[in-house]
């Protein structure tokens, strides 16, 4: 079954949805840019409410090393996504000093950028819009892509099932789409789950 990620939570409120519907991963955000942005402080909180059996992922944009391996160690993140320039040579470093999975994160608007995802040293890759825009890239550019991904970008519970269907991803992502002015949104959050749960087809 294609698995769930929830990411930019913030609030406790968020984690308590987040407990509700049982999402594999659930998102911090560390970038400092990001309206979702939270401190580790903050995170570390968070994670105390969360369930032990979803998993936490740290979203980082060019964050130095030892500051990744510092969450990691605290239990504060499960999981690593990297979001911006970071290349194989950063992600080697990265995995010698930290036992967790490693997601690399790519705007896809061309060929050449699928390519250049399936050559990534990450465990995962996250095939994605870019920019939390919400929007949607030309998912006919990833038919042909052969290891397993997440797919983010501009996913809700009207087009994910389709999404699904058509290409597999190993799991799904979404965030502002589960948003009401700026926050998120329970009934938007336990439509999007739900559609995911249906495995796919549409009901």
């Amino acid at each position: 079954m294609t698995k769930v990620k929830l990411c930019g939570l913030k609030r406790p409120c968020d984690i308590e949805y987040a407990n509700e519907l049982m999402p594999d991963f659930i998102g911090f955000v560390f970038a400092s840019k990001s309206r979702r942005f939270v401190s580790y402080d903050e995170a570390e909180n968070l994670r105390k409410k969360l369930n032990k059996d979803i998993t936490p992922v740290g979203v980082f944009v060019n964050e130095p090393i030892e500051n990744i391996v510092y969450l990691v160690n605290k239990n504060i993140i499960g999981m690593v996504q990297l979001h911006c320039s970071e290349d194989n040579d950063y992600i080697k470093e990265l995995r010698s000093k930290v036992n967790c999975p490693i997601i690399q994160a790519f705007h896809i608007e061309t060929e050449q950028d699928i390519a250049k995802a399936e050559k990534s040293e990450a465990d995962l890759i996250m095939l994605d819009s870019g920019g939390g825009t919400g929007e949607t890239f030309n998912h006919s550019l990833i038919s042909n892509i052969n290891r397993d991904f997440f797919l983010a970008g501009g996913l809700d519970s009207e087009n994910v099932c389709d999404a699904i269907s058509k290409f597999k991803p190993y799991a799904v992502d979404a965030s502002s789409s589960l948003e009401t002015d700026g926050a998120k949104d329970k009934d938007k959050i336990t439509a999007f789950v739900k559609a995911v749960r249906n495995g796919g087809q549409i009901k």
